[in-house]
Protein backbone atom coordinates (compact mmCIF):
# COMPACT_ATOMS: atom_id res chain seq x y z
CA UNK A 1 0.00 0.00 0.00
CA UNK A 2 2.94 2.35 0.87
CA UNK A 3 4.28 1.69 -2.60
CA UNK A 4 1.03 2.61 -4.15
CA UNK A 5 0.75 6.10 -2.33
CA UNK A 6 4.69 6.60 -3.29
CA UNK A 7 4.37 5.44 -7.46
CA UNK A 8 0.69 7.74 -7.16
CA UNK A 9 2.78 10.76 -5.60
CA UNK A 10 5.03 10.50 -8.24
CA UNK A 11 3.13 10.51 -11.27
CA UNK A 12 0.99 13.93 -9.65
CA UNK A 13 4.15 15.64 -9.43
CA UNK A 14 5.45 14.84 -12.82
CA UNK A 15 2.29 15.57 -14.39
CA UNK A 16 2.49 19.24 -12.40
CA UNK A 17 5.93 20.05 -14.02
CA UNK A 18 5.45 22.35 -16.45
CA UNK A 19 8.31 21.19 -18.87
CA UNK A 20 7.81 18.18 -20.37
CA UNK A 21 10.76 15.96 -20.18
CA UNK A 22 11.94 12.81 -22.33
CA UNK A 23 14.54 10.00 -21.92
CA UNK A 24 16.83 12.22 -24.30
CA UNK A 25 17.25 14.49 -21.87
CA UNK A 26 15.53 17.11 -23.79
CA UNK A 27 13.20 19.52 -21.70
CA UNK A 28 10.79 21.56 -24.07
CA UNK A 29 7.57 22.80 -23.19
CA UNK A 30 4.91 21.49 -23.71
CA UNK A 31 3.29 24.30 -25.56
CA UNK A 32 6.64 24.05 -28.21
CA UNK A 33 5.76 22.23 -31.24
CA UNK A 34 8.03 22.81 -33.96
CA UNK A 35 11.90 24.44 -35.12
CA UNK A 36 13.01 25.98 -37.53
CA UNK A 37 16.47 25.68 -38.38
CA UNK A 38 17.94 27.88 -40.60
CA UNK A 39 20.99 26.87 -43.00
CA UNK A 40 24.69 27.87 -41.38
CA UNK A 41 25.99 30.59 -43.04
CA UNK A 42 30.05 30.45 -43.81
CA UNK A 43 31.44 33.77 -42.73
CA UNK A 44 35.05 32.21 -41.65
CA UNK A 45 38.66 33.55 -43.78
CA UNK A 46 39.46 30.36 -44.75
CA UNK A 47 36.91 28.54 -46.97
CA UNK A 48 35.94 24.74 -46.75
CA UNK A 49 32.90 24.38 -48.88
CA UNK A 50 31.08 22.00 -47.36
CA UNK A 51 30.95 22.68 -43.95
CA UNK A 52 27.91 24.93 -43.61
CA UNK A 53 25.90 22.11 -45.16
CA UNK A 54 27.39 19.48 -42.91
CA UNK A 55 26.41 21.54 -39.53
CA UNK A 56 22.97 21.83 -40.98
CA UNK A 57 22.25 18.99 -41.60
CA UNK A 58 23.76 17.02 -38.80
CA UNK A 59 21.95 19.98 -36.49
CA UNK A 60 18.58 18.89 -38.05
CA UNK A 61 18.84 15.12 -38.04
CA UNK A 62 19.74 15.43 -34.03
CA UNK A 63 16.86 17.57 -33.72
CA UNK A 64 14.65 14.92 -35.70
CA UNK A 65 15.93 12.14 -33.94
CA UNK A 66 16.20 13.45 -30.43
CA UNK A 67 12.51 15.92 -29.81
CA UNK A 68 9.71 15.62 -30.72
CA UNK A 69 9.66 18.73 -32.57
CA UNK A 70 8.15 19.14 -36.66
CA UNK A 71 10.89 20.80 -38.70
CA UNK A 72 9.57 23.46 -40.51
CA UNK A 73 11.29 26.10 -42.98
CA UNK A 74 9.81 29.17 -41.36
CA UNK A 75 8.25 31.20 -37.81
CA UNK A 76 8.72 27.73 -35.73
CA UNK A 77 7.69 27.99 -32.05
CA UNK A 78 11.90 27.84 -31.76
CA UNK A 79 14.19 29.10 -34.60
CA UNK A 80 18.23 28.09 -34.73
CA UNK A 81 20.43 29.79 -36.70
CA UNK A 82 24.15 29.77 -37.07
CA UNK A 83 27.24 31.05 -38.57
CA UNK A 84 30.91 29.49 -39.06
CA UNK A 85 32.76 32.78 -37.90
CA UNK A 86 35.78 30.38 -37.36
CA UNK A 87 37.78 27.87 -39.06
CA UNK A 88 41.58 28.09 -38.06
CA UNK A 89 44.82 25.45 -38.27
CA UNK A 90 47.21 26.00 -35.33
CA UNK A 91 50.19 24.26 -33.74
CA UNK A 92 49.34 22.03 -30.82
CA UNK A 93 52.25 20.35 -29.90
CA UNK A 94 55.88 21.72 -30.79
CA UNK A 95 59.25 19.06 -30.96
CA UNK A 96 62.89 19.97 -29.37
CA UNK A 97 63.38 21.77 -32.89
CA UNK A 98 60.69 24.02 -32.60
CA UNK A 99 58.61 22.60 -35.50
CA UNK A 100 54.92 21.66 -35.17
CA UNK A 101 54.70 18.08 -34.44
CA UNK A 102 50.04 18.36 -34.24
CA UNK A 103 48.46 20.48 -35.24
CA UNK A 104 44.83 21.49 -34.64
CA UNK A 105 42.36 22.39 -36.40
CA UNK A 106 39.59 24.78 -34.60
CA UNK A 107 35.96 25.84 -35.98
CA UNK A 108 33.80 28.53 -34.23
CA UNK A 109 30.23 28.68 -34.67
CA UNK A 110 28.53 31.41 -33.57
CA UNK A 111 24.65 30.33 -32.53
CA UNK A 112 21.22 32.35 -32.29
CA UNK A 113 18.43 30.40 -30.60
CA UNK A 114 14.65 31.79 -30.03
CA UNK A 115 12.22 30.66 -28.06
CA UNK A 116 9.20 32.65 -29.46
CA UNK A 117 6.91 31.16 -26.53
CA UNK A 118 9.27 31.00 -23.86
CA UNK A 119 12.11 34.28 -24.38
CA UNK A 120 13.83 33.75 -21.12
CA UNK A 121 15.25 30.30 -23.20
CA UNK A 122 16.95 32.51 -25.72
CA UNK A 123 20.26 32.90 -26.42
CA UNK A 124 23.30 34.13 -28.80
CA UNK A 125 26.89 32.62 -28.08
CA UNK A 126 29.60 31.01 -29.73
CA UNK A 127 30.58 27.53 -29.79
CA UNK A 128 34.16 25.84 -30.61
CA UNK A 129 35.12 22.69 -31.01
CA UNK A 130 38.79 21.06 -32.29
CA UNK A 131 40.48 18.31 -33.85
CA UNK A 132 44.13 17.57 -33.78
CA UNK A 133 46.20 15.67 -36.11
CA UNK A 134 49.63 14.81 -37.15
CA UNK A 135 51.59 17.24 -38.92
CA UNK A 136 53.20 14.81 -41.21
CA UNK A 137 49.37 15.01 -43.01
CA UNK A 138 48.11 17.88 -44.87
CA UNK A 139 45.26 18.94 -44.03
CA UNK A 140 43.83 18.56 -47.40
CA UNK A 141 44.42 14.46 -46.56
CA UNK A 142 42.72 14.98 -42.98
CA UNK A 143 40.04 17.35 -43.21
CA UNK A 144 37.21 15.36 -44.22
CA UNK A 145 37.47 13.36 -41.06
CA UNK A 146 38.57 16.33 -38.50
CA UNK A 147 35.59 18.17 -40.12
CA UNK A 148 32.74 15.49 -39.03
CA UNK A 149 34.30 14.70 -35.50
CA UNK A 150 34.17 18.53 -35.24
CA UNK A 151 30.69 18.89 -36.39
CA UNK A 152 29.81 16.02 -34.39
CA UNK A 153 30.82 17.43 -31.05
CA UNK A 154 29.42 21.43 -31.89
CA UNK A 155 25.52 19.62 -33.03
CA UNK A 156 26.03 17.99 -29.41
CA UNK A 157 27.03 21.18 -27.06
CA UNK A 158 24.63 23.42 -29.37
CA UNK A 159 21.61 20.91 -29.15
CA UNK A 160 22.46 20.61 -25.26
CA UNK A 161 22.14 24.79 -24.67
CA UNK A 162 18.89 25.22 -26.95
CA UNK A 163 16.91 22.06 -25.21
CA UNK A 164 18.86 20.40 -22.71
CA UNK A 165 19.94 23.25 -20.86
CA UNK A 166 23.28 21.22 -19.82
Amino acid sequence: MKKLLYIALAVLMLNSCKVSYSFSGTSIQPDVNSITINYTEYRAMRVNPSLSTELTEALRNQFRRMTRLEQVDQDGDMELSCEITGYDVTAAAITADEVAARNKLTVTVKAVFTDKKHPEEDFDKSFSAYAEYDSTNTLDAVESSLCAEIVEKLVEDIFNAAVAQW
